[in-house]
């Protein structure tokens, strides 16, 4: 059992039209409950006018809130976790997009999960974070960070790209592929999972390194050690200036010659959920491993 939290954030992304009813009513509950509130700023236009709450941006809402509760699908709780996991800050998610391996309370649950999970009813679990840069002539051109996946691929390009791979400055293989995708647990059910990869289960200190249609038969996923340093070098002989793509949302491109690093971040990210959760149930429900062949 956790302690009690006083100060809430509320972050999120208005992507349907009932998204500000699902915030209203998670408001009201809060309210009532006599928490401090502290609402991401782009959520006020989905407001009345007339409600007075303090807002401010996601990176002041790391600094002030005991707890961070996510409106929305895993891509929102992607985006809000790699500017929150700094600030140590746990994070609730309240499911509006469609699988939400992340964010795991339904609308209707919220009467009844939340006062629960805020009197210290909950399951935590702590995630890592990959963080990544470009390297361009011995210096760091572009940096960002990741909770679910790091992918290097060739873009629109119908070409292929050339590239090595190295652990802890060991040589693995030389390949040719549309690309690479470096996931964390986490991410073993999403990108990682389309492309051919295991599901990892969240507990496990590991990456998995999986290709994206290797020009050759042998190929296939590889699981590390989570603390390892992972180095792709996109060799000169290549036409075209690879995409480096954080959570599918931060974008960074490399040119032949570079280097993309990848190590495990210092922080991590605390995901809260209902007394009882489980990851396997999870995956029987959104990958609908039940489900039968036939009626």
């Amino acid at each position: 059992m956790g302690t009690p939290f006083k100060t809430i954030g509320v972050l999120g992304k208005s992507h349907d039209e009932d998204f500000s009813t699902v915030l209203v009513a998670l408001l009201d509950l809060l309210k009532q409950r006599g928490h401090q509130i502290v609402i991401e700023t782009r959520l006020q236009k989905g407001l009345p006018d007339d409600l007075d709450y303090v807002f401010a941006d996601r990176s002041a809402i790391g600094g002030m809130a005991d707890l961070a509760i996510v409106i929305g699908g895993d891509g929102s709780l992607l985006s809000a976790a790699r500017t929150l996991a700094r600030h140590e800050v746990p994070v609730l998610g309240v499911n509006r997009g469609r699988l939400g391996f992340l964010t795991d309370i339904n609308p209707d649950q919220i009467l009844h999960a939340i006062p629960l999970i805020l009197d210290g009813h909950y399951e935590s679990e702590q995630r890592f974070l990959l963080d990544t840069c470009v390297i361009r002539n011995a210096e760091v051109i572009a940096k960002a960070d990741a909770l679910n996946d790091v992918v290097v691929n060739s873009g629109a390009s119908a070409q292929m790209i050339e590239y090595e791979l190295y652990i802890n400055d060991l040589f693995v293989y030389r390949q040719r592929a549309d690309g690479l995708i470096v996931s964390t647990p986490t991410g073993s059910t999403a990108y990682s999972l389309s492309g051919g990869g295991p599901i990892m289960h969240p507990s496990l200190d590991a990456v998995v390194l999986v290709p994206m249609f290797p020009h050759a038969l042998s190929s296939r996923p590889i699981v590390v050690d989570g603390n390892s340093t992972i180095r792709i070098d996109i060799l000169p002989r290549n036409r075209i200036h690879p995409p480096v793509t954080c959570d599918g949302q931060m974008n960074m491109t490399a040119r032949p010659g570079d280097s993309v690093v990848i190590q495990k971040k210092p922080h991590r990210l605390t995901l809260l959920h209902p007394v009882g959760h489980s990851f396997y149930a999870s995956c029987r429900d959104k990958l609908r491993w039940s489900a039968a062949l036939v009626d």
